[in-house]
């Protein structure tokens, strides 16, 4: 019977650590068990709310707020921190450091980036976060690598739970959903520069002689941490690409926000998922998370996470910036279908792992060695 308290951004903002709160809270919510979940909402501005409602929030800016914030997650057993620079107010996020740092009740510290290279106080701001932290959880073995390099912790207290997916699994996966129809190569997301969308567009390009031709399917609203200029020029510099290369037609734009239910039934449709990311260091990825669980073939650049998670054959990693490596993988992806099943294969086998009904159970696992080793209260 665990009382969990959570502080972190949470629906109806849309963000990732927001949507990843909402899926772990919902499975670690279990009446039959006793376990309960509660937020305390991470928010840039004060919401209005109805005198009844019992909603908590740490507004940025606002020290007010970490009083109310501390006094809320003490009430629970264990409080649950997730932690992403920008979403907490002050320079790098310090402002949850009044709240971390003045809580009675043990916290489970829940990192969604662990750079390797940052700034002095950026590193003291996370430092003094572990420091706090009775457990620290990273989403990938990557982080836990950077977290023992880089940081002060005890190895001891690093738990790597993946990030969680939706817990799908298709009638037929290994079959290609679209049967006779033009395969669909998928890409979701928030989108933005340094995706590397423009080069899978010029990747498709090359696939023209395939019969049927593949269609392109871009699908994720405009990244909030991009200046709308920005975005908008992401955008444009994308149809100029597919119109450039020929392929505007074969192009899908889909900005809808889809929440999970619609989004499973949007990848299970897809042949083939591409990251064509330009970054080189990201250590996460909730998409190849999603991907990997919805069992789809997936071809990725060469980053971190795709190396953890592609490398024993869930899929194919390619170059950054490197449309002809790009289109050579999609072609062999989509004609030769004992490689995409035994993609499918690898990654069914680690679905299991990735859902979420596996990732609330390593939590729970976190929780109990925590609660064991936290002080006994003693009263009167």
């Amino acid at each position: 019977m665990v009382a969990y308290g959570f502080l972190t951004t949470f629906p109806p903002t849309r963000c990732a650590v927001a949507t990843h709160s909402l899926a772990l809270a919902q499975h670690l919510h279990d009446p039959q068990r006793g376990d309960s979940c509660a937020i305390v909402h991470a928010v840039d501005r004060y919401r209005p709310r109805p005198p009844q409602d019992p909603t908590v929030f740490l507004v940025k800016g606002r020290p007010w707020s970490a009083i109310t914030a501390i006094e809320a997650l003490n009430r629970f057993d264990v409080a649950i921190v997730q932690h992403d620079f920008g979403i907490y107010g002050g320079p790098d996020g310090e402002e949850v450091l009044g709240v971390v740092e003045a809580l009675d009740t043990p916290v489970i510290a829940v990192l969604h980036a662990v750079p390797p290279v940052a700034s002095e106080h950026r590193r003291l701001v996370l430092q003094r976060v572990i420091d706090a932290a009775a457990a620290v959880v990273v989403l990938s073995r990557a982080d836990a690598a950077t977290l023992r390099e880089h940081y002060t912790v005890d190895p001891d207290r690093v738990s790597v739970i993946p990030r969680g997916a939706a817990a799908v699994t298709p009638r037929h996966p290994n079959h290609r959903p679209a049967g006779s129809a033009a395969p669909t190569i998928l890409t979701w997301g928030l989108i933005g520069p340094g995706k590397g969308i423009e080069h899978a567009v010029a990747a498709l390009a090359r696939l023209r002689d395939l019969d049927p031709v593949p269609r392109y399917l871009i699908c994720g609203q405009q990244d909030p941490r991009v200046e709308a200029r920005q975005a908008d020029a992401y955008r444009d510099l994308l149809s100029k690409t597919a119109r450039e290369h020929g392929v505007a037609d074969l192009v899908t734009f889909d900005p809808a926000f889809r929440p999970p239910g619609a989004l499973s039934s949007l990848v299970l449709k897809a042949d083939v998922v591409v990251l064509p990311y330009e970054e080189r260091d990201r250590t996460t990825s909730a998409v190849l998370t999603e991907a990997l669980a919805a069992r789809r073939p997936v071809i990725a650049t060469d980053f971190p996470h795709a190396r953890e998670l592609l490398g024993d054959g869930a899929g194919l990693i390619v170059p950054q910036h490197d449309p002809e490596a790009l289109a050579r993988a999609l072609r062999r992806v989509l004609t030769e279908p004992e490689l995409a099943k035994g993609m499918q294969a690898r990654s069914g086998q680690m679905a299991a792992l990735l859902a979420w009904p596996g990732v609330a159970a390593a939590f729970r696992d976190v929780t109990r060695s925590v609660l064991a080793q936290a002080p006994a209260v003693v009263s009167g």
